[in-house]
């Protein structure tokens, strides 16, 4: 992306001192991060506030464009006169920056309360296009939110009780989750003065999450769009519904419009202290949107740890173990990266749960691999609209999202070529992408949607769908015999020595678009790999 086209804007170096250089446990990744001095795009001018009348927290904002940003400041009263670092959190996509400072977290967050009670002045705000802010919503653009929130780091530096790094530049973290999760990356790659941050089932790519194999997940879709009714967001959002709804795909205009919209290649520019936390159950930003980012991070020696939760955007179907480590790992993350307490250990670089709610933990992510467990098979699906993967049984659940992503939530199908899996009375944790290799031929109708077929894996004890995952898999149906090799959605799986899986290939899904239906595939050679940990063991 081209920032340096960004007008009325400073190309500013600034230093700022983030966590001390390593001295222990906890600190991941060389201290080259530790005292950064970074030459990076924000704008520098000072903040134009308006107090909100009858609204003590609120403020008016105005950004790099004229658009106002309603901000949520809530400092702390430390009464002794020494200043506090500061967190900025950003809220869910269409919704406006929480003020609630009695109220819990959800799908991993940290509420205001515990923030402060970990000695923290906290600043929240409206999104252009939410709650009372104006502008048009950009899906965290750098060209226009990242800079937004730059405006608002130039007025909590301006702010008494607020600690500083230099003139301008305030000792500060953030948090926050999918859409709050998504301006975490996006404000740490073009400003400098970000000294840590939690991105919370946020994403790496719009391309790859909302539109793998070029399949839109239409089921996310329609209620990403739904949320926005009444709100301004840009036209391109509107119309790449509809393209998908109508087609199945969207336009190449629009894939390259949502390309620009989240990290994708700027995560090669964070070089911050950052904490993953994501959802085995995210069926909108799934894992591996979690793992591109890590890798990036990782392979430069940025501090950086991983923490995998049943929850995120979907509904976590199985025991969730200790709802708690999200927020006691983000607290700790930032008491090490932003207050810089050396005494803090921020744990394991990597650590999940399982589907019975059992915690690992390991030095890094992939762990090291072990025999795989292997599996073949072979049938002929037909496209047909009928008996595909899903909806769930969410009924039970009392979770947050259980009502909206309940109904596009993988379940067992009823048509599809199916292929057991056995443990051959082995214990294994399978962790990772499972690779499916298939050779096939098939035939289907002219049309102008694409040809699909999809892929799950169900535990066979249960009858749910491992981490509620579905992978779109692109084929060529013109008759002619064709290979693929696709890696699946990662997943986590504790298998006993009686365990059994299924593997299913289907041809429609509540959670994606429905391809081209009507003809036949014949499926001659089915082959599914499951990656294994070599060793590992529950905490």
């Amino acid at each position: 992306m081209a920032l340096v086209t960004l007008l009325v804007v400073v190309i500013a170096g600034c230093s700022t001192t983030s966590s001390p250089p390593s001295t222990g446990a906890g600190d991941h990744g060389s201290s080259q991060a530790a005292t950064r001095t970074c030459r990076q795009v924000h704008d520098t001018r000072p903040a134009v506030a308006i107090p909100v009348a009858g609204v003590p927290s609120d403020r008016n904002i105005t950004s790099f464009d004229g658009t106002s940003l309603r901000s949520h400041w809530f400092p702390l009263d430390l009464g002794t006169g020494r200043p506090a670092p500061t967190v900025l959190m950003g809220p869910g996509w269409s919704l406006a920056g929480d003020t609630d400072t009695h109220g819990a977290g959800i799908l991993g967050g940290i509420p205001i309360r515990d923030l402060h009670a970990a000695g923290y002045n906290v600043l929240t705000w409206d999104p252009r296009g939410f709650g009372k802010s104006g502008g048009t919503a950009e899906v965290d653009s750098p060209l226009y939110e990242g800079r937004d929130v730059s405006t608002l780091i130039n007025w909590v530096a301006t702010q008494p009780g607020v600690q500083l790094d230099a003139a301008g530049d305030p000792r500060m973290g953030m948090v926050g989750g999918s859409y709050g999760g998504g301006i975490q990356l996006i404000t740490a790659a073009v400003d400098c003065r970000v000294d840590a941050i939690v991105p919370t089932i946020a994403w790496h790519s719009l391309t790859t999450s909302l539109d793998k194999a070029n399949t839109v997940k239409t089921g996310w879709s329609d209620i990403l769009s739904g949320l926005t009714a009444g709100d301004h967001v840009d036209p391109i959002i509107p119309q790449a519904r509809l393209a998908g709804n109508t087609t199945g795909s969207i336009t190449s205009a629009q894939r390259t419009w949502f390309a620009a919209r989240g990290p994708g290649s700027l995560i090669e520019q964070v070089t911050v202290p950052t904490l993953i936390v994501q959802g085995t159950v995210d069926t909108l930003f799934t894992l591996q949107e979690a793992v591109t980012n890590y890798e990036s991070l990782t392979r430069r020696g940025i501090p950086t740890s991983m923490l995998w939760f049943c929850g995120g955007h979907g509904v976590c179907l199985t025991p969730p173990g200790n709802e708690q480590l999200p927020e006691t790992a983000t607290i700790a993350w930032l008491n090490r990266h932003v207050k810089g307490d050396v005494s803090v250990s921020t744990g394991p670089r990597f650590s999940f749960v399982d589907q019975e709610g059992n915690e690992y933990s390991a030095n890094e992510y992939p762990l090291p691999e072990g025999t795989p467990i292997t599996a073949d098979g072979s049938g002929a699906l037909s496209l047909v609209g009928q008996g595909g993967s899903g909806p769930a049984d969410t009924s039970g659940s009392n979770q947050a999202l259980a009502g909206l992503a309940g109904p596009i939530t993988p379940a067992k199908a009823a048509n599809a070529v199916n292929v057991s899996i056995s443990f051959a009375k082995r214990s294994a944790v399978v962790i990772g992408a499972p690779e499916l290799q298939v050779t096939y031929h098939g035939t289907s109708p002219a049309g102008v949607r694409p040809t699909r077929v999809f892929a799950q894996l169900v535990d066979r004890t249960s009858g749910l769908v491992l981490g509620n995952q579905v992978t779109p898999i692109d084929v060529t149906l013109d008759g002619r015999s064709h290979t693929e090799s696709v890696p699946l959605e990662i997943v986590v799986f504790t298998g006993k020595t009686q365990a059994s899986l299924q593997l299913q290939v289907v041809a429609t899904t509540v959670a994606y678009a429905q391809p081209r239906l009507g003809g036949t595939v014949d499926f001659t050679k089915i082959r599914l790999a499951l990656p294994v940990a070599s060793t590992i063991a529950p905490r």
